[in-house]
């Protein structure tokens, strides 16, 4: 939902930023997406008028320009533009201005002439349109001087892109986000005018009759205009559909456009002239039938969709789109508005079913409140006043036949505050309901609510107990412990390994997130899985949101960096993240339930490199008292960089991979730094968990250690050599201690010098050269053997 800041300023008053109330109305329940603002990249561009022309003296084609911005001293600006003339002012980018390009301009010399700026062109501040500009933007002469551009030229305008979830179709219009916006700033708002006046003595009643087949539809309502002037709407109108994201068309249209994105209910509006019959009937389309909407588009109908008809002739497709049959003509005089309400499962899969999603196919399909039917028409009526771009007739047809009527629920206020931690008084919870418009009366301990038609979402005392919590502020809730009493049952040991997991990543530094075990299709593109992965193999959900939706997660890969993506785009400089959570493994049986396993996922960016995501990985097997993990080369993942990538291997299971991600999939995610992930099999490691702890006395003995520097082949690794070590030097070996390696001139090509201390140590004696010597050169003829490695 798009909601301009001055359009929201209308009916609130705000006083603060676009920014700020984006970030307090996200504190109180309504997600901020995004704030769009129009000339933000603008900076050090004022007004300034050119006071004195002058020739330049070694060039033809410039001019010496002194320039007024409002200071004690002019300041010179040398330009080759040709249509200005002194007296007028223009724009002037002053030293280290920005323009809407993200150009920088520096002051600096032309053949030899200081200029400590330029001047603007409407194109060099991004107002020009579709059409070609030539020369400078010229102001008006009584533009005050030194004025920020973007003040003067209105270039502020903020836009904020909320993300309405679906239980909350009273906020997808302006003025359910006032209410909103009123709410959580203290203060008040005020509804649009809906008062007109009838100057057509003619009623509709009279000219028109409706009739409703279906119970699909719950209301329809309707009234006339006539001496109809169609032209187009007012520039402020315009102005306001546009930063909305709507197109304007003409007054008529706009009007409905309009009234739909303010008070949430869509309208349409059609040429009488195209009700030949004189009746409106609601009702099923017939199979097979085609239709042609608004778009131009001819579609193919079944019985399913529910039509506005004119008698038999179908003119609407219902809460979806009209039919260009019906459409406003520029010699419309009489126009029907209609304001209606339908069931919201129907419209949702008939606009699926035609691949056709509109404004008001997804507003309708949240099933909003009937009762805003009446709100719209007469909201209409108004602007038709306003405008006046006609007269209103009598009479109003309005088929209500189960009029939706205000809920009633009492909660106990201290229920309330236990629920919520809080010590909140019943005289605040009572001001923060109303304030929501859910009229609230004090009894006792308790307070009794009457629940608009408009807010479908809630029901129960916890929905009553959320309202509170959300305007008190989530911010101001204190963190209280959970009780727990000495008879509860003793968690599973998985649930104890698990509450480990989460102690473990948070010692480690992370952050632990959590998001949807479903997702779209689509994610499986951005991470590079080959369309024959078994990966693909997805259970689908017979009722998803939406696409984003639609299926259950085999990878937690995009999970984490759809993350780390939201972090980089708020420009936080690194991200430490883990969850935990399930990914669906579908069986061959279709009918079957799917496996679910249990993912350990850790994603990080900024500041670190492999060597850290391997050491938080260690912290985790370290803890579940896995000792005997392998790490091996693994370079076919595709979601993983070939060179940098390894499986956790236990025995010939394999419990995870580790690795920088492919910078093909960063980019997707627009991550511009590397990022690197883990994903670790929770179920393999708890199975062969063992954190029982055993004492181990002090050593009476002391060790002896050994240093020796290895020259081996580039392929070998570390772990490789680790394991031969300890392999060769059986119970003698306490501790192996990598402590250098190198690669240098004095080593040949291909091989690598790699340097380690081994601790040798026995529980019953002191050990002597000779037995320490035995099993140093068992080590080194193992070495020898099986890596090739040569001591330096």
């Amino acid at each position: 939902m798009k909601v301009p800041f001055n359009w929201l300023k209308d009916y609130v008053d705000i006083n603060i930023d676009a920014k700020d109330l984006g970030d307090r109305l996200t504190l109180s329940g309504s997600a901020l997406e995004e704030v769009i603002t129009q000339g933000d990249v603008i900076k050090n561009v004022v007004t300034g008028k050119i006071v004195e022309i002058t020739a330049h003296p070694d060039a033809d084609k410039l001019k010496v320009c002194q320039v007024n911005i409002g200071s004690e001293e002019n300041i010179q600006i040398v330009t080759a533009a040709t249509n200005m003339k002194e007296q007028d002012v223009v724009p002037v980018a002053l030293h280290k201005s920005i323009l809407a390009d993200g150009s920088e301009i520096k002051k600096g010399k032309l053949r030899g002439v200081v200029s400590n700026g330029m001047f603007c062109s409407e194109e060099e501040l991004g107002i020009a349109g579709d059409e070609p500009v030539h020369g400078l933007m010229i102001l008006p002469t009584d533009a005050p001087l030194g004025m920020d551009i973007k003040e003067y030229l209105n270039l502020n305008k903020s836009i904020l892109d909320f993300d309405i979830t679906s239980n909350r179709p009273d906020c997808l219009s302006m003025v359910g986000m006032a209410r909103e916006t009123a709410a959580t700033l203290g203060t008040t708002y005020k509804m649009p005018n809906f008062n007109y006046e009838v100057k057509c003595n003619e009623n509709i009643n009279d000219v028109l009759k409706v009739e409703i087949n279906d119970s699909l539809c719950r209301r329809y309502m309707a009234r006339g205009v006539k001496n109809v002037k169609v032209m187009p709407s007012p520039s402020w109108m315009q102005e306001r559909l546009l930063e909305a994201g709507v197109r304007p068309i003409n007054n008529i249209v706009d009007i409905t456009n309009f009234v739909m994105l303010e008070i949430g209910e869509p309208m349409h509006a059609f040429d009488a002239r195209e009700i030949k019959s004189g009746k409106i009937v609601v009702d099923r389309a017939k199979d097979e039938e085609k239709f042609v909407t608004l778009d131009g588009i001819e579609r193919t109908l079944d019985s399913n969709f529910l039509c506005i008809k004119d008698n038999e002739t179908s003119i609407g497709l219902a809460g979806i789109m009209g039919g260009l049959n019906s459409e406003i003509q520029d010699d419309t005089t009489e126009v029907i508005f209609e304001a209606a309400n339908f069931d919201g499962t129907n419209i949702r899969i008939n606009s699926k079913k035609l691949n056709l999603r509109s404004e008001s196919s997804s507003r309708f399909e949240k099933d909003i409140d009937p009762n805003l039917a009446e709100l719209a028409i007469n909201r209409a009526c108004a602007l038709i006043c306003e405008l006046g771009c006609g007269e209103v007739m009598e009479g109003t047809i309005d088929i209500y036949n189960s009029k939706k009527e205000e809920g009633n629920i009492t909660v106990d206020s201290n229920w309330i505050n236990k629920f919520l931690g809080t010590d909140i008084a019943k005289e605040d919870m009572k001001k923060y309901l109303d304030s929501l418009e859910l009229k609230t009366e004090i009894n006792g301990d308790n307070l009794d609510i009457k629940i608009p038609t408009f807010r479908v979402d809630i029901a129960i005392k916890e929905d009553i107990a959320e309202e509170v919590a959300r305007i008190y502020g989530y911010d101001k809730i204190p963190t209280t412990i959970y009780s727990a009493s000495t008879g509860r049952e003793p968690k599973y040991k998985n649930e104890v390994l698990r509450d480990l997991m989460v102690s473990t990543m948070v010692s480690s530094g992370l952050n632990q997130s959590i998001s949807y075990s479903f997702v779209s299709p689509k994610v499986f593109d951005k991470i590079n899985v080959p369309e024959d992965s078994e990966l693909r193999n997805v259970i689908k959900i017979k009722n998803p949101l939406g696409e984003d939706y639609s299926v259950m997660r085999t990878t937690t890969i995009h999970s984490m960096m759809e993350c780390l993506g939201r972090n980089y785009s708020r420009n936080n400089e690194y991200a430490r993240l883990f969850e935990i959570g399930k990914v669906y493994i579908p069986k061959e049986d279709e009918t079957a339930i799917p496996t679910e396993n249990n993912i350990l996922t850790i994603g990080m960016y900024g500041n670190c490199d492999y060597l850290d995501l391997k050491g938080v990985v260690e912290n985790a097997l370290e803890a579940l008292g896995l000792s005997r993990v392998m790490f091996a080369r693994e370079s076919d993942n595709p979601s993983y960089h070939p060179g940098k990538t390894a499986a956790i291997m236990i025995g010939n299971k394999k419990a995870g991979v580790l690795g920088e991600v492919h910078p093909d999939v960063s980019e997707n995610y627009g991550v511009e730094t590397g990022c690197y992930l883990a994903e670790l099999n929770l179920d393999i490691l708890f199975e062969y968990s063992k954190t029982n702890k055993k004492y181990k006395a002090l050593p009476k003995f002391p060790a002896v250690t050994r240093d020796i520097a290895l020259l081996v082949d580039d392929e070998v690794l570390v772990q490789e050599i680790e394991e031969t070590i300890k392999r060769a030097g059986s119970a003698l070996v306490e501790k192996v201690q990598l402590f250098d390696i190198y690669k240098g001139a004095q080593i040949p090509e291909g091989k690598k010098s790699i340097a380690y201390a081994i601790a040798y140590r026995d529980d019953k004696k002191t050990l002597t050269d000779n037995d320490v010597n035995k099993v140093h050169d068992k080590i080194l003829r193992s070495l020898e053997h099986k890596l090739g490695a040569t001591l330096r």
